[in-house]
């Protein structure tokens, strides 16, 4: 151990192993060993099948999966009985710092002296521990991601159908339009398995990525046939249910935004080449009332989650939040959405490409989803390395000033 570190007691001769899972995979590896631990990183396939019957006794295993179901029934499979079972998931991406951020801990099959092992190695993260059974992990990871995931990757598809880059094109100018470009750029530019395992592993998110889809369904039917008091009636409800009946507060706790409205401007990725403000009009942003709806349809209220979310996923709430609890904004939506055409290209591929990422999930097909993600991915690759740089302060700042 580094002399500023002190080994606790019997973890003298305790080793690290670590199985190459990528990013965070590596992130996970440095970590450790700058705190002085011994790590050890192979990529392989079929580990666990592979070389989990030789584990030796007594050893403490653990996956950093974001979807445990799969993971906990493998390691039940072939790791010998007299070994331990602690899980382990840092909510939150490679590229964030780990210190303060939710990291899950799944005493699984172990003794309590097994668990204090682990806290000890991990606590070189300085993030915060959380208790939970592999169950309640998928249970509030698809909570608080497949949902969110679904819009922004259908986001993705849809101006890649139109060959849109709306970075450029002044209708997608302002503070909620910032942070859905800026999001849908983050995920594109990640790992396609990273996305397709937690939707089509994750038992507990197949249901809301299908919910998701026939909500961007029912509401865009609603669009077509002009029924606005029809859309308000069901989005109004759905608002009530998610955050609660009053403008700020309700399901929400204390009354302040997640994200202030301020922070939301902040962060564009340059001037639209055809940018007139006279020319600017109101979005109805589809992908954000859909996610509400489907949140309402399932009964799901995110706020019941905040002590496990991931940076990003109060971000996405965040920009949800503020669009439903700001009645101006949120009328301004539902108008739009029923009397004016000029979304409705977008809207029409957007609602094609949530129910394609919903029948890939429910048919589980893998290849499927890469080929999906990264034909997509490979349209929006030249301006990932501007996005990140501008995604990682918004990052930051959001982070800076959301309330505790």
């Amino acid at each position: 151990m580094e002399a500023s570190q002190t080994i606790p007691a019997g973890m003298e001769n305790f080793v690290v192993g670590l199985i190459g899972m990528g990013d965070m995979g590596r992130m996970y590896a440095e970590r450790l060993s700058e705190a002085g631990w011994s790590v050890e990183a192979a990529v392989i396939d079929s580990v666990i099948a592979s070389y989990g019957p030789s584990t030796k006794m007594g050893a403490i295993v653990g996956g950093q999966t974001s979807c445990k179901s799969p993971e906990i029934a493998a390691f039940e499979k072939h790791l010998p009985a007299d070994v331990d079972i602690v899980s382990c998931h840092s909510l939150h991406g490679p590229g964030v710092d780990p210190k303060n951020q939710p990291l899950v801990l799944i005493q699984h099959r172990a003794p309590d002296a097994s668990l204090r092992r682990v806290e000890a190695v991990l606590r070189c993260l300085q993030s915060k521990f959380v208790h939970l059974t592999a169950l309640e992990h998928d249970r509030i990871t698809a909570d608080t991601q497949a949902v969110t995931h679904a819009a922004f990757l259908s986001m993705g598809k849809a101006w890649h159908a139109n060959r849109q880059f709306p970075w450029t094109m002044s209708r997608y100018v302002g503070g909620v339009e910032n942070v859905k470009v800026n999001l849908m750029l983050r995920i594109y530019s990640q790992k396609w398995h990273v996305y397709a395992g937690l939707a089509i592993l994750n038992p507990e998110a197949r249901e809301q990525v299908a919910q998701y889809a026939r909500s961007v369904t029912d509401l865009y039917k609603l669009m077509l046939v002009g029924d606005l008091d029809g859309l308000r009636r069901r989005l109004y409800a759905a608002r009530d249910k998610v955050f609660g009946t009053e403008a700020w507060g309700g399901n929400g706790g204390d009354g302040r935004p997640l994200i202030e409205p301020s922070v939301l401007s902040s962060f564009a990725l340059g001037q639209p080449s055809d940018d007139d403000p006279a020319t600017r009009r109101a979005n109805n942003h589809l992908s954000l009332l859909a996610m509400v709806d489907c949140w309402a349809e399932l009964g799901i209220v995110p706020y019941d989650h905040m002590l496990c979310s991931t940076p990003l996923f109060r971000l996405r709430l965040g920009v949800t939040e503020y669009l439903f609890r700001t009645p101006a904004l949120l009328d301004a939506a539902l108008v739009t959405a029923v009397e004016d055409q000029t979304y409705r290209s977008d809207d029409l591929e957007f609602t094609f490409a949530a129910r394609a990422w919903a029948e890939c999930v429910s048919l589980g097909h893998f290849e499927t989803w890469r080929k999906r993600f990264e034909s997509t991915q490979a349209f929006f690759e030249p301006r990932f390395a501007e996005a990140k740089v501008v995604g990682d302060q918004m990052m930051k700042k959001v982070f800076e000033s959301s309330k505790p």
